[in-house]
């Protein structure tokens, strides 16, 4: 028998033309978009053709580029609204793309959804949605509407999508957005990809971070009202009481254009101001790696987490993490025993965690290949290959009309 690949392709071979839809795309770096980001990325090394529609978030962005293979169309934004960026030009450019792809992908929580489930449909053409969290904004009357007009565009666009995807069975149960259709919901672990720490940085960066040979505690994301860093801080009153000497990382962006959460606390970071270290956003996996590694354990204190990444990489590079009991984001402590879990909005149980991981860590570092066969890219990104092929399979098909 040859083993030469046929002429012509079985339609469940053939590669794909894959539409991606995201409000923010690269070099714009929050974890939903470099979920995108690896997912696109294997997906052309294994084909497919893929292209991503995202907001032209910043004038100095190029309107079309390919990054890595992938295709970037960047649309005009000229307006805001909360974290949502205004795209006038949207149906058209959605409507001429859909058309010559053969499937959509769209990432929630978005502006356009429900637009984008109206052309998908109207080119005959099926979507898949990945749900990215719930929409959580801060008080406010104007917030409140946002948060009621997103969720009705999502309800229209998952009434009408071939499937819908999220990140675990825990948040799948309790995510208000996901919950009314269960039934077609499925799960996908978000992609893991970190390369290995470089322990001679590893060792310079403890050096410069350390005081004393006091603990290093990681924080890995925005200084957002819903990840509450003020609990971390406030937590040092307990870490204190047995390592005094210890530093808080921060690692990410901290003066947030669209919430005051940086500025409300600013008392509370005075009154620690020697403790903390604020890095701002680091542009490379390597440099998180490096972070992570240089950490005695990672805090994650949110109200609300539907996954964090971030914690699932600290793991990878050998660090424990505090995790507070949030649907979703409990899952990649509970699911590898790496870390600990505290309930949410308790400085005092975070702090409590925090001096238990630093004085037993023989109890929960675990090795990175353990770590890897739970959460693997591969995997991941075959589970998402199905669901695309499946629903590129069904255009026009009557039991979607």
């Amino acid at each position: 028998m040859s083993d030469s690949i046929p002429e012509v392709l079985r339609h469940s071979d053939r590669p794909l033309k894959i539409l991606v839809a995201l409000q923010y795309y690269l070099p714009h770096l929050t974890g939903y978009s470099i979920h995108v980001q690896r997912v696109a990325e294997e997906l052309v090394r294994r084909g497919h053709e893929v292209t991503i529609l995202a907001a032209r978030h910043s004038i100095d962005l190029p309107r079309d580029e390919t990054i890595n293979g992938v295709r970037l169309v960047r649309l005009w934004a000229p307006l805001r609204v909360s974290r949502g960026m205004v795209m006038p030009a949207y149906p058209w450019a959605a409507w001429g793309l859909i058309r010559l792809h053969d499937v959509v992908w769209l990432h929630t929580p978005m502006l356009e959804t429900a637009l984008m489930a109206v052309l998908t449909r109207l080119a005959g053409k099926q979507l898949i949605a990945t749900h990215h969290g719930d929409l959580i904004l801060p008080p406010g009357f104007f917030n409140r509407f946002v948060r009621w007009f997103t969720f009705q565009n999502y309800r229209f666009m998952a009434q009408r999508a071939a499937r819908l995807i999220a990140y675990s069975q825990d948040y799948a149960a309790h995510s208000y957005y996901l919950q009314p259709f269960r039934d077609k919901v499925s799960v996908i672990y978000p992609p893991t990809e970190v390369p290995e720490p470089q322990p001679a940085r590893v060792a310079e960066l403890r050096a410069r971070w350390q005081k004393d040979g006091g603990p290093v505690i990681g924080y890995a994301g925005r200084f957002v009202e819903e990840k509450r860093p003020d609990l971390l801080i406030r937590a040092l009153e307990v870490i204190n009481q047995t390592c005094p000497n210890a530093r808080v990382v921060f690692a990410g962006e901290y003066d947030i254009r669209y919430e005051d959460t940086w500025e409300r606390n600013q008392a509370l970071i005075q009154r620690y101001g020697d403790q903390l270290i604020f890095l701002g956003q680091l542009t490379s996996m390597q440099a998180m790696a490096n972070f992570f590694a240089a950490c005695d354990v990672l805090a994650m204190p949110s109200d609300t987490e539907c996954f964090a990444l971030v914690q699932v990489e600290s793991m990878l590079c050998g660090t424990p993490v505090v995790m507070t009991d949030t649907p979703g984001g409990r899952v990649p402590v509970t699911e590898t025993g790496m870390g600990r879990i505290v309930p949410r909005g308790d400085w005092q149980a975070v702090g409590e965690a925090v001096v238990e991981i630093v004085q037993h860590p023989e109890r929960y570092i675990k090795p990175r290949a353990e770590i890897a066969r739970i959460f693997n890219l591969a995997e991941t990104v075959d589970r998402y290959e199905k669901h695309l092929r499946r629903a590129a399979g069904r255009e026009g098909s009557e039991r979607d009309a």
